[in-house]
């Protein structure tokens, strides 16, 4: 496509604190709905289905959860170099960017939905699952599995359509999503019975609702850089480019999955079924939080990689440092409401059960009194990315696990469920240190070099 029929792009002509809100908001909403989701759907699972259905979904949802991980690399990584690409002036690559992607989802939703599928009573067997939640969490994990496709494009589309410059679109995507799987979860988990099963086939069809939109976009007049089926072409030097700028999203799906076995398992040893029940409404409120830290960081993705392009270095630090201000104050904020209101916040979720109560308010002390860090720490890793600086990124990824398991590993057995509650908030500290020197360097090569260091320089200063 020639820059002569390319359309103007907003980023380029408009300031960086006007267009940080007109992204950063779309997104924060679309991730907070998404959250909200989550917990609605495990009140209709805990209702019709009961503690048995909760434990199916808890115990799939850590192998589920690397498909989404899988879509979101790909749905990122293709963003932030589309977008760099669209920066540069490179409007030609830019579409081959996006056609690249449009492959890459279907082949990687086959092979591994078709991994998922032959793996998934090994996976519930490997975390001792009884014989109801097996029954119950294999069903939900075939159809999950044979829906892989919407799964993962339903994760990556929003984000491409994000960094097309249409962040309204992107949010109107992601809510009737999950407005869409509400209404659905309701219908055949609820009113058909369909138990896990149900809860399944509701979020392959919403998410196949969104990939169809989403697809259909970029296939219309309406995209900056419209697809044409001759534009889906396999690149391999883009997939590899693609895939490794978008890794850390996968990284970070992998750890979450795996640190929530650990944290499950060191409970039940160390605490019980009642401290089990106040991790996951610590999770709950945990969640938010960090939902709306990705909406931010999110939101930020387009313009820093937009600018990297341009080589707008002032640009690239003033949408970070604001993106930095806003998830710091709110993640202040929301901790200071947190220890003011322990007890009512927990008694929402656990109604009368005082022994609950208790157990949630000493989670919220000792588990999120470095919540601020996790904006932080996301923050950060979605920067990088941004600026495809894959190694960094993935850095920051990792290496929450890589401080979080040896104290996992240690600290219970010397403080018992306090040691498990601690482990992760001080994981925060010192990687949060380690995020605040590699930006700091960063920003400085960004100021010194002229024009924007390029890649292997950031990372080999970093």
């Amino acid at each position: 496509m020639s820059e002569s029929t390319t359309k103007t792009s907003e980023i380029s002509n408009q300031p960086i604190s006007k267009l940080f809100w007109r992204y950063t908001l779309p997104a924060v909403m679309g991730m907070v709905v998404n959250g909200l989701y989550a917990v609605i759907d495990g009140i209709f699972i805990g209702r019709a289905v009961g503690a048995e259905g909760l434990a199916a979904i808890n115990l799939a949802w850590p192998l589920f959860g690397v498909l989404i991980g899988i879509g979101l690399m790909i749905g990122i990584g293709a963003s932030a170099q589309y977008s760099i690409a669209r920066g540069a002036g490179k409007h030609g690559k830019a579409q081959n960017i996006l056609g690249n992607a449009f492959v890459l989802l279907p082949l990687f939703s086959f092979i591994f939905g078709a991994v998922l599928y032959n793996f998934t009573v090994w996976g519930m067997e490997l975390q001792k699952a009884s014989d109801q939640v097996m029954h119950h969490g294999t069903a939900y994990l075939h159809l999950m599995s044979l829906g892989a496709l919407p799964a993962m494009a339903g994760a990556a589309l929003p984000m491409m359509v994000r960094n097309d410059e249409q962040p309204r679109l992107a949010t109107q995507l992601m809510c009737l999503g999950a407005g869409l799987n509400i209404a659905l979860d309701w219908l055949f988990v609820v009113y058909l019975k369909q138990e896990v099963a149900g809860a399944a086939v509701a979020t392959v069809i919403a998410q196949l609702v969104v990939t169809i939109l989403g697809a259909g976009y970029f296939f219309s007049n309406r995209a900056l850089e419209k697809l044409t089926l001759k534009t889906l072409n396999l690149n391999l030097k883009l997939s590899w480019h693609t895939l490794a700028t978008g890794f850390s999203s996968l990284i970070m799906f992998m750890y979450f999955s795996f640190v929530l076995i650990i944290h499950n398992r060191l409970f039940s040893v160390h605490g019980g079924v009642v401290t089990l029940a106040a991790f996951s409404i610590v999770g709950y409120v945990q969640t938010f939080y960090y939902m709306f830290a990705e909406g931010v960081g999110h939101g930020i993705q387009p313009l820093v990689s937009y600018n990297k392009g341009a080589g707008n270095s002032n640009n690239i630090r003033a949408a970070l440092m604001l993106a930095m201000k806003v998830v710091l104050g709110v993640g202040i904020a929301t901790l200071l409401l947190i220890n003011l209101l322990p007890q009512t916040i927990a008694g929402i979720f656990a109604a009368e059960d005082q022994a609950l109560i208790e157990a949630t308010t000493t989670g919220f002390r000792l588990h999120l009194f470095t919540l601020f860090l996790d904006g932080l720490i996301v923050v950060g890793a979605a920067y990088f990315q941004a600026l495809a600086l894959a190694r960094l990124a993935t850095f920051i990824s990792m290496g929450n696990m890589l401080v979080q398991l040896p104290l996992l590993a240690t600290l219970p057995n010397w403080l018992g469920v306090t040691g498990v509650w601690i482990s992760m908030p001080i994981s925060n500290i010192f990687l949060a240190v380690v995020v605040i020197l590699v930006i700091r360097r960063d920003l400085r090569m960004r100021k010194a070099l002229k024009p924007v260091a390029s890649e292997s320089e950031l990372q080999n200063a970093a």
